[in-house]
């Protein structure tokens, strides 16, 4: 069973510009992400998938292969990954290459680790799935969230769980937005990531952070001081 790595990075971030190759903990964010595949020995390639020469460089020289620049098509602002994955699929098949699982791993990971990618792959060879990815409990019951005005006037979502104990309610989780391990029927047929036999495992949340903002750029270094420390 051949297995591909698919490394998405855009380079037209416009809420932190230059984000995936710029310096995180004395690598290029990038780096992170394709050390970590490397590392984990579950792929038989692991490209890049980039409308940048500049960052196709980065990828290149951290190991990664880059055969092909995306099409302005999945390079703008409303390509969604499931059209960039199959992208891949369809240009790498074109060349007689075919991929039985691909796994989808974000640019802006620099918390992943490579036993994680191995832990969903083991769930994908053991349970009746179609994709596998880690996910991380919110902090805070979200039946006892609250909605805002244009006033400031508040009340609760759902007023029934008022009295609820925090303990009594039923846990909610996130996408940890980290990968996403799919069968190629999946990239294929473009289905939703969360549709289908979709499962998921529990990471803790000093193990991810999604960075889209520079308050989460600085989270994301705390972490990672804090992994470092062994804390």
């Amino acid at each position: 069973m051949k297995a591909l790595a698919v490394i998405p990075a855009r380079g037209g971030s416009k809420r932190l510009p230059g984000k995936n190759i710029r310096d995180f903990a004395g690598k290029p964010m990038l780096t992170w992400s394709v050390e970590a595949a490397l590392e984990s020995g579950l792929f038989d390639t692991v490209m890049v998938s980039t409308d940048s020469e500049e960052i196709a460089e980065v990828a290149r020289a951290a190991g990664a292969s880059v055969p092909f620049l995306r099409s302005a098509r999945t390079a703008d602002d409303h390509a969604i990954i499931i059209d960039v994955m199959a992208e891949v699929i369809d240009r790498y098949e074109a060349d007689g290459q075919r991929f039985d699982r691909l796994c989808c791993i974000s640019a802006t990971a620099p918390l992943l680790r490579s036993s994680t990618l191995k832990r969903a792959a083991d769930l994908m060879d053991t349970g009746d799935f179609d994709t596998v990815f880690p996910v991380v409990a919110f902090d805070y019951p979200i039946q006892r969230a609250l909605r805002r005005d244009m006033q400031g006037r508040t009340a609760m979502r759902r007023p029934e769980h008022y009295a609820s104990r925090s303990q009594d309610l039923e846990p909610a989780y996130h996408d940890a937005a980290q990968f996403y391990w799919m069968t190629r029927e999946v990239c294929v047929t473009k289905q939703p990531t969360f549709a289908g036999r979709a499962g998921s495992f529990v990471i803790d949340a000093m193990e991810a952070q999604d960075i889209d903002t520079p308050t989460d750029w600085r989270l994301a270094e705390l972490k990672m001081q804090l992994a470092k420390s062994g804390q």
